[in-house]
């Protein structure tokens, strides 16, 4: 979405990207999700780990679907949505850590040399 933004705006096509959290719907739950058997031996453990964690949530989910549609329809209707809505506490925990990281990594980078701009006194 973020690519497809930019070739679509200048026609007043409008796009968000949402990534949402947990919410309280059935998707869970065995009839809406097709879980993943474990084919391969080195990932079986963590594969069935994953989807007992899943499963464990399920009934427990910290979002409110009625919220979230509401908070979409409110996006739709804005003559300049964001790029990006990130919707639910949880979802917004996760993504501030991967900004957090992101920083991080970027920090390290460039205390290593990776801002690797034009620079008259470096030579090839």
């Amino acid at each position: 979405m973020e690519a497809l933004h930019h070739d679509i705006k200048p026609y007043g096509i409008r796009t968000t990207v949402v990534e949402p959290g947990y919410f309280r719907t059935e998707l869970l739950v065995d009839a809406s999700t097709t879980w993943p058997e474990p084919t391969i031996d080195d990932y079986a453990e963590r594969t069935t780990a994953t989807v007992e964690a899943r499963k464990s949530i399920n009934e427990q989910q910290p979002g409110d679907p009625a919220r979230l549609a509401h908070a979409l329809l409110t996006l739709a209707d804005r003559e300049q949505p964001p790029l990006r809505f990130v919707a639910g506490a949880d979802a917004v925990e996760g993504v501030s850590a991967k900004a957090r990281e992101l920083l991080a990594q970027a920090e390290a980078s460039r205390e290593l040399g990776g801002d690797l701009g034009h620079d008259d006194t470096v030579s090839a």
